[in-house]
């Protein structure tokens, strides 16, 4: 690991790129038209990205549609998009530092959380996605000896992906490395707040072998780039990762254009609950302030509902407010800090908003709060608020930032009941000692992740994924690529 010296050297070197990205090579707006990408943590500006709009759209769906009727991609041998793929993640470890770097400086995520799980993570999804590839098998269906049933899966054709800001580089690869993967071409458009890891893996993946056109990566707004990409008609699937309003939107736009199928990973309010049997209260406390600060609290499975039991609530809150000082907001580039800045000077606001609501509801700011100061940086800190009831907006609605609602209850049916009087359903902790209540309360829990005694973990072999507010679909795992490709039944009379 490097020191902060050593990384704010390497960070005044690194080159960004800042055009679209298109039938395999750079490209600016039609329209000529930019806009700056901001260092949340000085608040300078890195350079310009340019601002892509319906004729970029429509520019990258083409390419990409000729890709795929091309086929020396979506025809290619499974084994050879295997190599390819395993030879782009080679490029990725090869240049770890730089997109650890890029999301940093972006969007403000910890230098030490890009190097410990957001870059090996993604490389080795994309590992994952590649091996996997080869090893699926169609089936036969069981029909009579005069007959033969096929059921074969096919690439769809041309993948829109709208990704978010939050796990810049991470979130795109959960959605890009099944896609490709099962041979379909792709049409990224990330988050106008963290675009250029996403620019980079472009880049690479031509490198690597790609054939022009079956990646595109257009830089823009939601409002602009993701509208047209959600309407167009030569669209065949939509994968995203966002809000749950956006969500809805872009299921519109399907309705309005070719009902092309949308596949959603949406917000989240997730609980957390602490039993009375649970028998380290210290693991728990650090788990939960784990759940709630980490990245900035800007986590769609944040663990922002915390429910303790009672009898042990006066215990765990003095472990979690321990815990919680450990997250000072400093410098990302410093190995040693837990906590970056907000992404920008809107989500500050957000989440400064949310704090004061939180007040005048009648809830008590027991730890943190909005940070007075005038220097340079969209700083929050980590906050927690009790003396909450279920009505309060901080406790109905997705913040995205490190504020933590408490609540205590008494009894596990109270609790299931607390935790599912919530629109979201994306994941859940629970901490106990007793199995038998790991199973009953994980079985309740409308969620479509659970953990026990742990929060966030997995790896790729798991999916990811929720119910209700929170989307459909999963990310991840083998059912990842039930997204991206089409089931097709052949019928032959023998």
């Amino acid at each position: 690991m490097h020191t902060l010296a050593e990384w704010t050297a390497l960070s005044e070197k690194i080159e960004f790129r800042h055009q679209a990205w298109i039938n395999g090579e750079f490209r600016p707006a039609a329209s000529g038209e930019t806009f700056p990408a901001i260092n949340p943590t000085t608040e300078e500006q890195l350079t310009e990205l340019a601002s892509c709009d319906e004729p970029d759209i429509d520019a990258a769906v083409k390419a990409a549609r000729a890709a795929f009727k091309a086929g020396d991609w979506s025809r290619a041998a499974p084994a050879e998009r295997k190599r390819i793929l395993l030879k782009l993640a080679d490029l990725m470890q090869e240049h770890f530092d730089e997109f650890a770097l890029l999301d940093t400086l972006d969007m403000g995520k910890g230098i030490a959380e890009m190097t410990g799980i957001d870059v090996p993570d993604s490389i080795d999804c994309l590992r994952w996605s590649a091996e996997c590839i080869d090893k699926i098998y169609g089936e036969i269906a069981p029909t009579k000896a005069t007959t033969l049933g096929l059921i074969t899966r096919h690439p769809i054709g041309v993948i829109g992906a709208i990704t978010p800001w939050n796990y810049p580089l991470m979130m795109a690869m959960w959605k890009l490395a099944p896609a490709l993967a099962a041979g379909n071409s792709v049409v990224l458009k990330p988050s106008e707040k963290a675009s250029l890891s996403c620019l980079r893996f472009a880049e690479l993946a031509k490198e690597a072998g790609l054939p022009d056109g079956v990646l595109n990566v257009v830089p823009g707004f939601g409002h602009t780039a993701g509208k047209a990409l959600a309407l167009h008609m030569d669209v065949d699937s939509l994968a995203f990762t966002g809000s749950t309003r956006v969500a809805g939107m872009l299921m519109q736009y399907a309705g309005q254009s070719n009902l092309k199928r949308v596949w959603i990973e949406a917000g989240g309010k997730s609980p957390l609950i602490v039993f009375d049997d649970c028998g380290d209260i210290e693991a728990a406390a650090q788990g939960a302030a784990t759940a709630i600060f980490t990245n900035q609290g800007e986590v769609c499975i944040a663990g922002s509902r915390l429910y303790v039991q009672n009898g042990i609530r006066e215990q765990f809150m003095a472990a979690l407010k321990r815990y919680a000082a450990q997250y000072k907001p400093g410098n990302p580039l410093d190995p040693e800090v837990k906590m970056g800045p907000m992404v920008d000077k809107a989500q500050l606001e957000t989440v400064n908003r949310y704090i004061a609501g939180a007040l005048e509801e009648g809830g008590k700011v027991e730890f943190g709060g909005i940070i007075e100061s005038a220097e340079k940086g969209f700083f929050s800190q980590p906050t927690i608020i009790t003396e909450t009831h279920a009505d309060m907006t901080c406790v109905r609605e997705e913040i995205f930032g490190p504020v933590l609602a408490v609540a205590g209850f008494d009894t596990e049916e109270e609790v299931i009941a607390m935790a599912n009087d919530c629109v979201y359903g994306l994941g859940a902790s629970i901490w106990t000692d007793n199995l038998s209540r790991a199973h009953r309360v994980s079985r309740e829990i409308e969620s479509g992740m659970v953990w026990v005694n742990t929060w966030g973990e997995g790896d790729t072999t798991m999916p990811f994924g929720g119910v209700k507010g929170s989307g459909n679909g999963r990310d991840k795992s083998l059912h990842s690529l039930e997204k991206y490709t089409e089931l097709k039944s052949v019928w032959i009379s023998l």
